[in-house]
């Protein structure tokens, strides 16, 4: 495939690179190259409990465990969404889904979504080209910004919905659902022809060749500030890993049976193989004491009735808004600023890390653009809370997880889920109950009126779209 370079027009050829892959940067200056680097490595589908360090007993994420180690890991991260799009648009924005109107998964047919008693209103099926992205924001401030994996934000509609117009100058395998297999080819070119092919091998594992391509994108861009959005598919479904990784999870099992399942526990293992691939590169580059690095997943686990995933002592799982659908891993390392081992306990969500990263570049706050949200880096230098009260969520859709349309929020210790089509509110204090299984809404009528209310005139100033009874 053929790049621009840099510093100049001329074109040449790079063995082995990406599909897709453009190259149009300016040449970096000395002060530039001092500047932070960012790193968001992003799972698909991963529940807070999928790893090792929140005490996961079949699954091993070594990687991912020092990296929360080395670092700062949250207790109570959310994502923006029970499913993908919506968590990624908050991301890429840092506003609410419900804001953008974008509040469910793109399907990759486009069409209708599971339906009950509610008409539903209309998800957008792209994240709109003039919304700007955290990308966006880094390029203007002399960033190369690479987008390597699912982007999943309505690219096959056109070209101004593609990452490269949304401020990403390399990207590898954007297509907006996914592929048909974990190995070698990957992709259906037939189907995904934007898409192009991801160079490889038979026998190549997707999670290990996007990773390939992270390292040459750290390697090229070493002397020049970068943000590397790595955006995994695993471990979504299908459940597709390496046979001597399940194996072993498979004699694990005959120890320990019922911990979890073989497959999916390999492709977790895959996945912080990755985290690893990514840390000891920026080590070996001299870049690891110069770079903030961000794990974390778009939504809860899958459970499929406890055969694939397990949420802990959480409730629900993906498409739901118990803990199990938006309770998310997350740990953040920023050397020399975040102590090693520290743990915050204040709620954060997806939309927080457009301005993070941000600040923690020295780059001016965009307020008008993440409206949503908030940066972690008080928190981050040891700070015990945030300016913010509370935490939104707006999902006005049936989903064949068995999620239903619902609004919820969060404020302190309590949260209160709304469902829209019985009409119907439960309340729960998350201290003394974190599993949501006392509903005591009848016992606190008042508060949970407050709190319904509070919902309300949210989703008002938001101007959400709204179910309606046919």
């Amino acid at each position: 495939m053929t790049f621009l370079t840099r510093a100049v027009p001329a074109r040449r050829l790079l063995a082995g690179a990406a599909l897709l892959t453009s190259w149009l940067l300016p040449a970096a200056t000395a002060a530039s190259a001092s500047r932070l680097n960012l790193v968001l490595i992003l799972a698909d589908d991963l529940g807070q409990r999928d790893v090792g360090y929140e005490g996961h007993p079949l699954h091993e994420t070594p990687h991912i465990d020092r990296l929360a180690a080395s670092g700062m890991r949250f207790s109570d991260a959310y994502s923006a969404c029970g499913v993908c799009s919506p968590t990624r648009a908050a991301i890429m924005t840092g506003k609410y889904p419900g804001r953008l109107r974008l509040t469910t998964h793109i399907r990759p047919d486009n069409g209708p979504h599971p339906r009950g008693k509610l008409k539903t209103p209309d998800s957008k099926l792209w994240l709109e080209a003039e919304e700007v992205t955290v990308a966006e924001a880094l390029r203007d401030a002399g960033y190369a910004c690479a987008s390597i994996g699912k982007w999943h934000l309505g690219e096959q509609n056109g070209a101004q919905y593609r990452p490269q117009n949304q401020g990403f100058s390399r990207v590898v395998l954007s297509q907006q659902h996914g592929f048909f297999e974990y190995f070698h080819p990957f992709v259906d070119q037939k189907k995904w022809p934007y898409a192009g092919p991801l160079p490889g091998k038979k026998g190549d594992y997707l999670p290990d060749r996007l990773t390939d391509e992270a390292l040459v994108f750290i390697e090229e861009n070493r002397n020049r500030p970068f943000f590397l959005y790595l955006s995994h598919w695993s471990p979504h479904n299908p459940l597709e890993a390496k046979p001597d990784m399940i194996a072993r999870y498979e004699r694990k099992l005959q120890a320990a049976p019922g911990s979890g399942n073989a497959t999916y526990a390999a492709m977790v293992e895959s996945l912080d193989e990755s985290v690893g691939r990514v840390l000891a590169k920026l080590d070996a580059l001299g870049l690891g004491e110069n770079t903030l690095v961000i794990f974390t997943s778009d939504n809860g686990a899958v459970t499929d009735n406890g055969r694939q995933s397990s949420v802990g002592p959480y409730r629900g799982s993906k498409s739901h808004y118990y803990g199990g659908g938006i309770r998310v891993p997350l740990a953040v390392r920023w050397p020399g600023v975040t102590a090693p081992g520290s743990l915050s306990r204040t709620p954060v969500i997806s939309t927080d890390f457009f301005p993070t990263m941000l600040e923690a570049a020295g780059i001016p706050l965009r307020p008008q653009d993440h409206r949503d949200g908030v940066s972690l880096v008080p928190l981050l230098r040891g700070g015990a809370g945030l300016p913010r009260e509370s935490l939104f969520w707006h999902f006005p859709h049936y989903h064949s997880g068995g999620g239903q349309p619902c609004g919820a929020v969060r404020a302190g210790r309590w949260k209160l889920l709304e469902f829209f089509e019985r009409d119907a509110v439960e309340l729960y204090d998350l201290q003394a109950d974190p599993g949501e299984r006392h509903n005591l809404a009848s016992a606190q009528p008042a508060r949970a009126a407050t709190l319904r209310q509070t919902l309300v005139d949210w989703r008002a100033s938001i101007r959400a779209a709204m179910p309606a009874r046919p």
